[in-house]
């Protein structure tokens, strides 16, 4: 099999790219080991119920993610978040906190203390240095907005859209706009004025699904590919054939030969393949850690939960000793997730903050959420519905350093022309991040492949034969 590139693996990332490709004229191929697309995008249909095994939202303010759900007929099924999400909820000794969604939310409740708020407000002023390269993410808020505001506002919330600990993350990589805003304007409370004064929203309202999920996305990218998507396809190894460009050896899939190769999997998974090829770039993929993660699913009755379930869900700060670092609230945020006089609620389990938690057999995962959950939100009774899902390799963590790897991974696409990498660890986990690298790769793979036949058809016609003609 002879095709201009093959795409090595099939979540979001590896099938935006191919798809793009192909839209552009190329003859590709996705070669994914699992028997099904979509990575962790996974949404599984449970009776009434709706489970989001991996990411749960994608941005409605992302150009990218609109432009693909309109150009692969998802519009029709899209889903804005629901009207019963009026605040978000933080968990301050033992108790939950709603923090209404806009700008001054933190400082019309009581969940920070009047020292802790003065100090979040004295962030505008020109004292507090700007950010270095290798500044962790709690060096960068502490500095900034001061301890209280750190521990209990970031750290829960870096848990929760992460999974990780913010004294390894890296700000510059983490958070890259709100190092700007800093750079800027001198304060990230301007800079998130300025946003707002120019018609910008709160991030937290800015969400969007479709009526089947986060899943629709990875199943119609596929559907557009159609036959180029070839599932339960093992990649043993990638060969450079000089200027005839790759072989790629897959177990029981035969050999593919292509032009280019795009290496779309996990970090762990690029390692491996790319160990032979650029040992560097493989080291430093290595690097990338993604610790465990377990989402456990629930379903109840709403007559048995006495929290108003008015938010998008609640996060925990590490201080508060609590086995799950946030709870969403999946059939608050969108239609469809639960049957209508039932609730469903997702709780995560593991990262960066306790991966042994996450390795924990799923019997005693749910004794543990159930426990924590009733005693959060005033539940009674057992739920009528319970899934765990284990990832073994969680999220990326952009840790300290992630930068010096990305550029390692670069290097190697440098040195080996034809040889790209892609994913969620490179420019932002979220699926929004996913779909724009993916066109930014997609740019480099046809920028080479044209290149390539620029350069073929300006060397002279082999002995014996005759030039082409147009």
């Amino acid at each position: 099999m002879t095709i201009d590139v093959a795409v090595i693996g099939g979540g979001v990332s590896g099938l935006a790219t191919a798809c793009e490709l192909q839209r552009r004229g190329h003859r590709v191929a996705v070669l994914e080991r699992e028997v099904r697309v979509g990575g962790k995008a996974q949404s599984q249909r449970i009776g009434g119920y709706l489970m989001e095994r991996g990411p749960t939202a994608v941005s409605a303010a992302s150009a990218t993610a609109n432009g693909w759900s309109e150009a692969l007929g998802l519009d029709g099924q899209r889903l804005d978040l629901g009207p019963g999400v009026r605040q978000r909820y933080l968990l301050a000794n033992g108790a939950l906190v709603g923090i209404p969604p806009h700008a001054f939310g933190f400082l019309v409740r009581r969940y920070l203390s009047v020292p802790g708020r003065l100090r979040m407000l004295a962030e505008v002023l020109p004292a507090w240095g700007r950010s270095r390269a290798d500044e962790s993410v709690t060096g960068f808020f502490q500095r900034r907005f001061g301890r209280e505001f750190l521990e209990r506002v970031i750290e829960p919330l870096v848990g929760g859209m992460f999974a990780g600990d913010p004294d390894r993350m890296a700000m510059h990589a983490a958070y890259p706009a709100l190092v700007g805003m800093e750079r800027r304007h001198g304060s990230v409370i301007r800079g998130l004025m300025r946003s707002r004064l120019g018609g910008g929203r709160m991030p937290g309202r800015r969400l969007c699904s479709w009526h089947d999920g986060v899943g629709a996305l990875p199943r119609a990218l596929a559907i557009r590919l159609g036959p180029c998507v070839r599932t339960g396809v093992t990649v043993r190894t990638i060969r450079g054939r000089g200027p005839e460009g790759f072989r790629v050896d897959t177990a029981g899939g035969g050999v593919v030969d292509a032009s280019a190769v795009v290496v779309a999997t996990p970090p762990h998974a690029a390692a491996a393949l790319l160990e032979r090829m650029a040992p560097l770039a493989a080291e430093a993929a290595a690097l990338i850690e993604a610790p465990p993660l377990a989402v456990v699913f629930l379903g109840y009755r709403r007559s048995q939960v006495a929290h108003p379930l008015d938010g998008i869900g609640c996060l925990h700060a590490r201080t508060e000793g609590r086995v799950l670092s946030g709870v969403l609230f999946s059939s608050t945020m969108f239609q469809g997730r639960a049957p209508g006089a039932e609730v469903a609620l997702t709780g995560y389990v593991g990262g960066a903050r306790a991966p042994e938690l996450a390795r924990l057999p799923a019997e005693d995962l749910l004794a543990m959420v159930r426990s924590e959950v009733a005693d959060l939100l005033g539940i009674t009774g057992p739920p009528l519905l319970t899934r765990v899902c284990h990832w073994r390799h969680g999220l990326p963590q952009y840790n300290i350093g992630h930068d010096n790897r990305i550029a390692a991974l670069r290097a190697a696409e440098g040195a080996l022309p034809g040889l790209f990498v892609t994913g969620n660890y490179f420019h932002g986990i979220s699926v929004a991040s996913c779909l724009d690298e993916a066109t930014r790769t997609a740019g480099r793979v046809e920028a080479f492949l044209t290149g390539r036949s620029r350069a073929a058809a300006s060397l002279p016609p082999a002995r014996g034969q005759a030039a082409a003609r147009c």
